[in-house]
């Protein structure tokens, strides 16, 4: 009897998984990425979603990929922890917006997004903020959550939208993991294990650095926005 698209491409996958899974465990990430493990996904998934972060966008879901693909943890657990933590620094962004409002998304989001983002905040706000979150880079991801607060989105609002783009996104990234890990794992040992000395403390040094900077660059411009706020009370008060 022949067989359906749908039996055949069931197949395919089920058989896919069942290399994946052979091949994983043969296979093995650098012990140093698997000990960053839970607490360094969290932290890179709430650095990735707040303000303050110049990481490299997406090194969230190579990690969530590679921890999927060693079978670090359950997936379930996985899925909720990169959602959970992402859902933290999205509302560190959201609050920073809401106390904010217009004048600091102005100050803080390139100028090109401003009419697109508030017409899309006001049309259709929980798309765009479901869309932003399952979306990968080089979408801005931080203007978006910003505006989200600035423009008026409620926090309850904001965390169902956000954490359900972010479950279907790192879902997703989970289930690559689990099904084609064994393919990833082989292509990391071939071509980085040799380098994880290396690759362990340039990451190292990357995620610090990055931090510093992306919190002194915050500062800054924080500092700068308060002068532009002060400006005009004091331009508004008497002159004796």
């Amino acid at each position: 009897m022949p067989r359906t698209p749908a039996v055949f491409l069931l197949a395919l996958l089920q058989s896919a998984a069942a290399n994946g899974a052979q091949q994983a465990q043969s296979l093995h990430l650098p012990p140093w990425l698997v000990h960053l493990g839970l607490p360094g996904l969290g932290l890179i998934s709430f650095l990735n979603a707040a303000l303050v972060s110049v990481l490299l966008p997406g090194s969230g879901d190579l990690l969530l990929l590679f921890l999927a693909a060693e079978h670090a943890a359950d997936p379930v657990v996985l899925t909720l922890i990169a959602t959970v933590a992402s859902g933290l620094g999205g509302y560190t962004t959201w609050k920073m917006g809401q106390v904010g409002g217009e004048p600091m998304l102005q100050h803080f989001a390139p100028r090109r997004l401003l009419k697109p983002m508030n017409r899309w905040m006001r049309s259709h706000g929980f798309l765009t903020i479901a869309t932003s979150a399952v979306l990968p880079p080089p979408l801005p991801l931080a203007p978006l959550l910003l505006g989200a607060g600035a423009l008026g989105a409620s926090v309850r609002h904001f965390l169902f939208a956000f954490g359900l783009g972010r479950l279907l996104r790192f879902g997703l990234t989970v289930w690559l993991g689990e099904v084609y890990g064994g393919a990833v794992l082989q292509s990391c040992n071939l071509h980085l294990v040799k380098w994880s000395g290396i690759i362990l403390w340039t990451t190292v040094a990357i995620m610090v650095g990055a931090t510093l900077f992306g919190i002194w660059q915050f500062r800054k411009s924080k500092r700068a926005w308060d002068l532009e706020r002060a400006r005009p009370r004091a331009e508004a008060l008497p002159q004796n």
